[in-house]
């Protein structure tokens, strides 16, 4: 038989960061094995389960060029599946109605020093599902090794309410059983769901699938991730101007590892060498300030027409490729291109604080002659606009910052840009000095 997994998200919201790293580690399981990845659509809390939530994964998915060979299958359509196994854990003597409270259950525990809870069957009520009074359930896994559940510590759990309507970890069972999945690899917050889903099985004479249990994950300072530690969700890393390809590269070394020295990786790579053994048990770090050096690198080699290509689809705007050349080397996002270098496509404001900093003590005086060298350069390109600047700096004896930087703010605004010599050459000649003499005239 072959692999088959599952990624199974509930649609309460975006798509976080550890939803996504489980997504990509059953894809990368699927492909390297030439198995089959199922997407489920966990949707029984109708109130939280929205389409537009719906959608907000699929796009998720898709942008992080994940894909799936069966779905989306959506968990409330299987209701009558559902009611039917459960007529059958019923009828079978594997469960039984009850009407006992929280109340009841706790009173239970106290009476008979803390046991799980055992009820009575009744005409109606709530389903609970019988626990052997001895023994444990044990949950074989991958990752984390044996767990082992006693019984007597287990209370009968509701797997349906009293109107019929079943409970997650009953629906998760039957649903991984009909879809014939054999590996479930999801989050370690789902341990203690895993021994009530084994013992639906369980009741129902099924084999169980192999299960492994990801680290949690955590933010540098050791806490669970959160909002606070930056982009939560991919929507907010790839507005955020990262790429997808780096985003999967990144997420995919959180617990697991190719080699002890291995960071940039392709997909193929990824495919080939993923190994579940090697996922560690040990909570993962998701760093912000690693992915965006990850994402550096590769934005970097990009082919500057493809750079310039996500540049204008992020931004909504074309004709970008030429400045997007010049910021490459200092981008780590595509988000930071336009307050870097999109001076190069429009004119700019000033920053005040940039201006009351570079615009003193001479300033301009330097900027005259920075012009005046400017529209003598000939012919004009790079270096021979540096050869005319340089040679401003060495007959006015200054630093080069004392006529480079009040240049720089002038054409761009602010105190930082791409490379100033390459800067002027591609915004030209006269609009260079247009911009030069608006700045002299407010100076």
């Amino acid at each position: 038989m072959s692999l088959r997994v599952r990624f199974a998200p509930s649609p309460t919201g975006a798509l976080h960061i550890g939803g996504a790293r489980t997504a990509l580690f059953n894809w990368l399981l699927a492909r390297g094995s030439g198995g089959q990845l199922v997407l489920r659509i966990e949707d029984t809390d109708r109130e939280r389960s929205t389409d537009e939530n719906v959608a907000q994964i699929l796009d998720a998915l898709d942008w992080l060029g994940i894909d799936y060979d069966e779905g989306p299958i959506f968990q409330a359509e299987r209701a009558e599946r559902h009611r039917e196994m459960l007529q059958r854990l019923l009828d079978d003597g594997h469960a039984y109605r009850s009407n006992a409270t929280a109340d009841d259950v706790k009173a239970f525990k106290a009476e008979h020093g803390g046991r799980g809870f055992r009820g009575e069957p009744e005409a109606d009520g709530a389903v609970r599902l019988r626990v052997p009074d001895d023994g444990a359930t044990v949950v074989h896994d991958v990752i984390r090794g044996d767990t082992r559940f006693e019984h007597v510590h287990l209370d009968d759990p509701v797997i349906a309410r009293a109107d019929g309507s079943v409970l997650y970890n009953f629906a998760v069972a039957i649903d991984d059983l009909d879809a014939g999945i054999t590996h479930v690899v999801r989050g370690e917050d789902h341990l203690s769901n895993t021994p009530k889903q084994l013992l639906v099985l369980e009741a129902l004479g099924a084999e169980p699938p192999t299960y492994a249990h990801l680290p949690l994950l955590h933010g540098p300072d050791g806490k669970k991730l959160s909002k606070r530690h930056g982009a939560a969700s991919v929507q907010e890393l790839r507005d955020a101007g990262y790429l997808p390809e780096a985003v999967r590269n990144y997420i995919a070394l959180l617990g697991w590892s190719l080699d002890d020295s291995t960071t940039i990786m392709s997909d193929a790579e990824m495919i080939a060498g993923f190994d579940l053994a090697r996922v560690s048990k040990s909570a993962a770090v998701f760093d912000e300030q690693k992915l965006r050096w990850l994402n550096g690198r590769y934005l970097r080699e990009l082919p500057p027409a493809e750079l310039a290509a996500r540049l204008e689809a992020l931004l909504g705007r074309g004709g970008l490729e030429q400045a997007a050349e010049l910021a490459q080397e200092k981008m780590q996002t595509l988000a930071e291109f336009w307050p870097l270098a999109g001076f190069l496509v429009e004119r700019q404001p000033y920053d005040e604080k940039a201006w009351a900093k570079v615009m003193r003590d001479g300033a301009r005086d330097d900027l005259a002659a920075a012009r005046d060298a400017i529209a003598a350069a000939e012919p004009f390109d790079v270096e021979t606009v540096e050869a005319a600047l340089r040679g401003v700096v060495e007959a006015r004896g200054v630093k080069p910052r004392a006529v480079f930087q009040p240049l720089r703010v002038a054409i761009s605004g602010s105190t930082i840009s791409p490379g100033i010599f390459e800067s002027v050459v591609a915004l030209g000649r006269d609009e260079t000095l247009a911009r030069v003499d608006d700045a002299l005239a407010r100076a």
